[in-house]
């Protein structure tokens, strides 16, 4: 049976984790399915509205027990449901003389048990005991016994009992593994992040490292031939400040990822980190950009990676790569108002310099960012298709 998160989505709106998709899972197969069984067994055993009364809480707190497991916080309603449906298990035994009154304590106990912070086992025992011990109880206090009798009140009340508690204590380890893998997704996300923001500094001190070692050194050589060579001081100062000027420049691209961009190293490198956080990708292209063009989707591409390792709860990525053009959709869009993207802002900004657009859209839980430039003669010429995945 699959089981819903067991904590609650940091994502506002719809929760897109793996738990959360078993949650919705759950509640549609298996709620509809609790809920007939326990009014069919309602139904068949009451013999009046007080008593199909009574033995509907036991239902009730099935169902309800059943939501909050699914959503992961079972444990505050955990004591009042199993009183609710114990007492219900002994009345519809020894007063309706229901023998399906134990449908509650079942389900509620199947589901409490296995979540216990200790004492398990323990639980689990006291569980079936008490079940059987009603079953006994009716059995004596109503003779003659019966092979029937011991069958419906019971041999099968226990046996079931024991069966769907015996199945919940390897569920509940199953979907402990499927946490493990969610958070060893979310580290794997934020790793990726954290290289790509090291690549960045080591780029950073590339640049500005050896401009500040060399600045140093010829600070100091103008400031001892300003009183000896006036005309080499001034040459090296116009040197210097040929050089920090060629510094900032250099600088001004990095951060807006204008340096010189390798389309399909940045297409390779986008795949690497998505698999590595564990995003199925799927990389279509049909047609190879020219130098120009391709350094632009490079830095649109870069940037919406970095975008969706930060901020979506993404299973796939679809990439299409046109020659003009490039297409990223993401499955893992929060439902509500979108954290700040700067990145395609100053990104908008300068495609528009080119004669390019970004757009960027959002349709339920799919976000698209789309970029398109001018087409070129050579942009024009028929190319083969590619796609990978």
């Amino acid at each position: 049976m699959p089981m819903s998160p067991s904590r609650p989505s940091a994502t506002p709106g719809r929760d897109v984790t793996a738990q959360g998709r078993f949650r919705d899972l759950n509640l549609t197969m298996m709620l509809p399915v609790l809920a007939l069984g326990g009014a069919v067994a309602v139904a068949v055993d009451a013999r009046t509205w007080a008593e199909a009364a009574v033995l509907a809480l036991g239902v009730v707190a099935a169902l309800v027990a059943f939501v909050r497991w699914a959503a992961g916080r079972l444990l505050p309603v955990a004591l009042p449901c199993l009183v609710v449906a114990a007492a219900v298990w002994a009345y519809g035994a020894l007063v309706v003389e229901s023998s399906t009154a134990f449908f509650g304590v079942a389900v509620v106990g199947g589901l409490v048990v296995p979540r216990l912070p200790r004492h398990r086992v323990a639980g689990a025992v006291a569980l079936v005991g008490y079940v059987a011990a009603v079953g006994v109880v009716r059995l004596v206090v109503e003779p003659p016994v019966t092979t029937r009798d011991f069958l419906a009140y019971v041999l099968l009340p226990t046996g079931i009992t024991t069966v769907v508690t015996a199945l919940m204590f390897p569920n509940k380890r199953f979907y402990d593994v499927v946490q493990e893998l969610e958070d060893s997704r979310e580290r794997e996300a934020e790793l990726a992040v954290a290289r790509e923001r090291i690549r960045f500094a080591s780029d950073l001190h590339d640049i500005q490292g050896h401009t500040l070692h060399v600045v140093k050194l010829k600070l100091a050589l103008a400031r001892r031939l300003v009183h000896v060579d006036a005309d080499r001081a001034d040459d090296e100062l116009r040197e210097i400040y040929a050089l920090v000027g060629d510094t900032i420049d250099r600088t001004r691209d990095l951060v807006y990822a204008q340096r010189r961009l390798n389309l399909t190293a940045e297409l390779e490198n986008a795949k690497n980190l998505f698999e590595a956080a564990g995003i199925r990708v799927r990389v279509e292209r049909d047609g190879v950009p020219d130098a120009r063009t391709g350094e632009l989707l490079g830095q649109v591409l870069r940037e919406t990676t970095t975008n969706v390792l930060r901020h979506a709860q993404a299973t796939q990525v679809h990439v299409t790569l046109t020659a003009t053009g490039i297409t990223v959709v993401n499955d893992g869009a929060p439902r509500g108002p979108l954290p700040g993207l700067g990145g395609l802002a100053a990104l908008r900004e300068r495609l528009a310099g080119a004669g390019g657009e970004l757009t960027v859209a959002q349709d339920g839980g799919r976000f698209t960012t789309s970029a398109t430039l001018p087409a070129t003669d050579a942009d024009r010429r028929p190319t083969a298709r590619q796609e990978t995945r």
